[in-house]
Order: structure tokens, then sequence, then C-alpha cells
């Protein structure tokens, strides 16, 4: 299995949530959260209303390092999750299949997939990405790779930036810009 990417451009990223905002409500959800805050799909995915219904941060234990999380909701997020959990049950899940069960992984990749299809991006996409575009951007916008280690839970700054791209594209950068 190949490593998916980041969504780099903005405006692919606004294509991508037009193109979700057609399919529903929940879909859009799904992708700003992702994108918002650099979840792994299986924090996204059991996630209950109760998580974030009335909240202003969400407190999670990360399914693959056992480890606690808390973060803000922001201001993208606050109104949406509003919208999309009144009249719900606190103790369903966030997000459901057609048939009232928890979301799965493989419909979610789908989802995300194929409006990334219909937007005709050419970057390797899977929910992945959403994490990933999630730390592309924090690193653009703050430039501090040690708070992006640390909300990735990951050992090195250089694990971080190989992880959303930015070694290769300062690699890319060099060598383009190198000419003897």
């Amino acid at each position: 299995m190949s490593a998916v990417e980041p969504i780099k451009n903005k405006k692919d990223i606004e294509k991508i949530e037009k193109t979700l905002a057609k399919q529903g409500q929940r879909d859009l959800l799904l992708f700003v959260i992702g994108t918002n805050c650099g979840l792994r799909i299986s924090d996204i995915l059991k996630l209950n209303v109760s998580d974030v219904r009335n909240k202003t941060h969400i407190q999670i234990t990360e399914k693959k390092t056992g480890k606690f999380k808390k973060f803000p909701i922001n201001s993208k997020l606050k109104p949406m999750l509003e919208k999309f959990t009144k009249g719900r049950r606190s103790d369903e899940p966030l997000f459901l299949s057609r048939w009232e069960h928890r979301l799965d992984r493989v419909s979610a990749y789908y989802i995300i997939r194929n409006a990334c299809e219909k937007a005709k991006l050419q970057e390797k996409i899977g929910t992945h990405s959403m994490r990933k575009t999630f730390g592309y951007h924090h690193y653009q916008q703050f430039k501090d790779v040690v708070i992006l280690q640390k909300i990735f839970n990951h050992s090195s700054p250089q694990i971080t930036l190989r992880y959303i791209g930015i070694e290769q594209d300062e690699i890319d950068y060099s060598y383009n810009n190198f000419v003897l």
C-alpha cells in the first residue's frame, strides 16, 4: 500500500468541501473535522454526539497510541457541529451510516476518495490525507514543527516534516533552484 499525500492547495480543499456539501452535511463535517483537528480516521469515527455537543474542546483517548488528547473546537467547526447534532441523542455515534450504524473506515474512505476524484485531484488520497493536510497547512501557517510533532505524537521533528511532505518540498526546491 502506498502512502497518501496531504492536499496542499487550499483551492482544492475548497473544491472538495463544495463537492461534499452537495453530498450532505455528514460527509462535509467528516472532512472538515479531519482537516481541522488532525485526528486519525479511527478517532474521528469513534466520536459520539456527546463528545462535541455544547463543548469548547474535544477530548479523546487516541485509539492507536492510547494517549489522552484535548484540543479546542475551532470557529469553523463549532457552528457545523451545533447544526449537525441538533435534535440527536447524546449517546449516538456522531457519524452514522445510511443504516443507522456507526460509519466505518471503508465507507469514510470512499466518501473522501470519491469527492477528491470529482474535484479532479491528482494526489494519492485516502482518509489519512485529512490528517496530513491538517499538518501541512498548520506548518505553513505557524512554521513550528515542534508543536506539530507534539500534536501528532511523533518522536522527532524530522518524522513530522517527512510525514506532511515538507521534507520532499524542500529537496525539490533546492534542486529546482540550483544551476551550476
